[in-house]
């Protein structure tokens, strides 16, 4: 009888040992779905949890295909001293990444590396309002330094500095090309990140800042032209909202809540 229970203990383990080393990569996409609130998942998933690749995509409707919204596939290793409650985790993409990123720590506070993803802007319509709307190209760049992560219940905590760098910015509801240069810096403090929008040149000029709460974005800013460009952006000012005006200067106030 102790022998039975021996033996079919061993072949339970065996079985548990052999699925969970075989766990297919597809497995990570309702995961990255979850995580983003259905913006994202995984397009194209191939390997296994522990060595895979995948494109990074838009979730799509039950019928779509998935959109990329990054170039390149994303190639991950995760080493299997997950089971013992240690995470190391590789992550690389010479097409979008400056270098590899490297994610380390127990089950749930990791160490993120430093690193640079360039974010094609005509993929981001994908994402939906107000992005589709908007229609945006040129160059971004988003970087961060070191990152601390955290895991408390369902949320996750983030802590560490961000900046997006947009460049060329140009958009379907203007004719002028590109309207600017501009910087969003994000300062992250667990589950709510400070922002700060400037603009570092063209005759759009974008200022303003806010929050970023769970998932809930809190803006105040303004829109306006440079200096010999009211002409030019008249239409577009139009566009974005209600004139006001401050020290004979007219702007767009801008807000979100």
């Amino acid at each position: 009888m102790l022998r039975g229970l021996i033996w079919l203990l061993s072949a339970l383990l065996a079985v548990a040992v052999t699925v969970v080393v075989a766990l297919p990569a597809a497995w990570m996409s309702p995961l990255v779905e979850h995580q983003t609130g259905g913006r994202l998942t995984l397009g194209d998933p191939q390997g296994s949890l522990w060595e895979g690749s995948a494109f990074i995509g838009a979730a799509p409707g039950r019928s779509e295909p998935v959109t990329p919204l990054l170039p390149g596939r994303f190639t991950w290793s995760l080493s299997p001293t997950l089971l013992l409650g240690r995470v190391h985790l590789n992550l690389s993409n010479p097409a979008a990444l400056s270098q590899d990123v490297t994610a380390n720590g127990g089950w749930y506070r990791w160490q993120v590396s430093p690193a640079a993803i360039a974010l094609p802007a005509e993929r981001l319509a994908a994402l939906g309002a107000p992005l589709n709307t908007v229609r945006p190209s040129g160059r971004m760049n988003l970087s961060w330094g070191p990152l601390q992560l955290a895991r408390q219940g369902k949320a996750l905590q983030v802590t560490g500095l961000m900046k997006l760098d947009m460049d060329d910015i140009a958009s379907r509801l203007s004719p002028i090309r590109p309207l600017g240069a501009y910087t969003l810096a994000a300062d992250w403090r667990g589950e709510q990140a400070v922002l700060q929008l400037t603009t570092r040149s063209g005759p759009l000029v974008l200022t303003g800042s806010g929050r970023l709460e769970q998932g809930r974005l809190r803006f105040s800013g303004r829109a306006e032209a440079a200096p010999g460009d009211e002409e030019r952006l008249t239409n577009l000012l139009n566009l974005l909202g209600q004139r006001r005006s401050e020290g004979g200067r007219q702007y767009i106030e801008l807000e979100f809540k």
